[in-house]
């Protein structure tokens, strides 16, 4: 699932360094949620974290229901679902992101975008009411033929640093030779709605799957996503920075598919990117930043067991929430209809940094 956000807090608590432990990074232990959440009806798939800016502690996890007669759960922090804010009667919700500060209407509106496979639809709603604002979907990957080319997946925001807002958009299947991903720009149709207009075509694809989890990390500017039983690929987020793949790591020492990704944020430079192998019940995390000579090397840094099982998507945010929460929070998928809450200090253990 998941991008990382503009959105901040300040003071930042001070960072501490915590050295790696000689040899693997794997480690045997299993780490435990502090909390899971009220199942929903049918089928999780991918959650992403509202960060209320009133109030850090009545912050939002909105997660997917998949199924075609699917919907977008909201839950408290304590992992209750907040009933009146449910989204029902959608075709198959997959995947979910959030972003900050679209402009509707002449004022800063916080939206949620969720891909409708059966309908071909992007569909986006206001936070944190979750009202649409999409006058009833708008369709993507429009003049597609190929078997499951407009069956939609993955969905990740990415908001620039001149304010422009970018829906990067991922389906069951696509082209081998690039144009896999589609990245379309966000903004007002003049009526309060959402508008999408497609301005790139780009992602290379191995053929041997398919790509679900896409995130974008806003501050480095970066796309990533998961070419499922190959790696993670990197590209630019900005269009006009062109479509050669930057990178492709994770190659190895994955069980099967490679899935949901997180970025976990330290400063506006640094932190991890944890990506769900999901077969294994484990996430990968990888470095954030490469070095000088290899600005796109994505150490691994650790690989963190995890009680959530088969996990297709994940969110992370850095920022204090409330007194369980103090150095952010991790939301993990689990196959058993709920979504898991994870303490970051409890994922980072000895080997990384907390903020």
């Amino acid at each position: 699932m998941k991008r990382l956000n503009t959105f901040c807090f300040a003071p930042l608590a001070l960072l501490s360094l915590i050295s790696c432990k000689p040899g693997t990074p794997a480690d045997t232990t299993e780490v435990k949620p502090v909390i899971i959440t009220e199942a929903v009806k049918y089928d999780t798939d991918d959650p992403a974290i509202w960060i209320n800016p009133a109030d850090p502690a009545k912050s939002l996890v909105i997660g997917t229901d998949k199924n075609a007669d699917g919907a977008l759960y909201v839950f408290d922090m304590n992992g209750k679902i907040i009933k009146d804010k449910v989204v029902t009667g959608l075709k198959r919700p997959n995947n979910v992101d959030l972003a900050y500060g679209l402009q509707l209407n002449g004022k800063p509106t916080d939206i949620v975008i969720t891909t409708e496979r059966m309908t071909h639809k992007l569909r986006i709603f206001s936070l944190p009411d979750m009202k649409p604002v999409d006058n009833g979907g708008i369709e993507v990957f429009v003049g597609e033929t190929g078997n499951e080319y407009r069956d939609l997946m993955g969905i990740s925001i990415y908001t620039a640093k001149n304010g422009k807002m970018y829906a990067i958009v991922g389906r069951k299947n696509g082209p081998l030779n690039g144009g896999y991903i589609w990245q379309y720009l966000l903004g007002d149709d003049g009526k309060g709605n959402v508008k999408a207009s497609l301005v790139r075509k780009f992602g290379e694809y191995s053929g041997k799957k398919e790509i679900e989890a896409i995130a974008v990390d806003n501050e480095l500017g970066y796309i990533y996503y998961s070419d499922e039983q190959v790696g993670v690929r990197q590209y630019y987020a900005d269009p006009e920075k062109g479509n050669k793949q930057l990178a492709i790591f994770g190659t190895s020492g994955f069980t099967a598919d490679h899935e949901g990704i997180s970025i976990y944020k330290l400063t506006d430079t640094t932190g991890y990117i944890l990506v769900s192998d999901q077969g294994a019940n484990r996430f990968q995390v990888f470095n954030r930043e490469g070095t000088k000579q290899a600005p796109f090397e994505h150490k691994l840094a650790k690989i963190v067991n995890v009680a959530a099982r088969q996990s297709d998507g994940s969110d992370v945010v850095s920022v204090p929430l409330n007194p369980t929460f103090k150095h952010g929070l991790f939301v993990v998928m689990s196959n058993d209809k709920t979504f898991h809450y994870y303490r970051w200090e409890d994922i980072a253990g000895n080997e990384l940094k907390v903020k």
